[in-house]
């Protein structure tokens, strides 16, 4: 862990896998609303750090790599999720989409 980087490996890797096992339709959804990649076909979560999400989308066949910033810097493990929803939700309402109601 780093001053950039209050997460240890195994929180990354246990985040990257509820993401991108769990919630991947929510990947490609916050790269297109919220990561600049509206034409994004696929995207899965690569990385984080206390400042942002990062993730490897799908644009026109090539994969590039996006960061999304968090609202705040993070510190504690806790508030990943509610960030994840919270950009959820944002990109949903960037792209004119109706989130789903359990997205909180």
């Amino acid at each position: 862990m780093s001053a950039a980087n209050p997460f240890p490996p195994e929180v990354i890797a246990a985040v990257m896998r509820h993401m991108n096992t769990d919630h991947a339709d929510d990947c490609l959804v916050i790269c297109q609303g919220l990561g600049g990649q509206p034409t994004a076909t696929a995207a899965t979560m690569s990385g984080m750090d206390a400042e942002a999400m990062e993730f490897l989308a799908v644009v026109d066949g090539t994969e590039v790599p996006v960061r999304v910033p968090f609202s705040e810097r993070l510190v504690e493990r806790r508030q990943i999720r509610a960030e994840a929803a919270r950009m959820y939700r944002e990109a949903c309402a960037a792209l004119g989409r109706t989130p789903r109601p359990d997205a909180s």
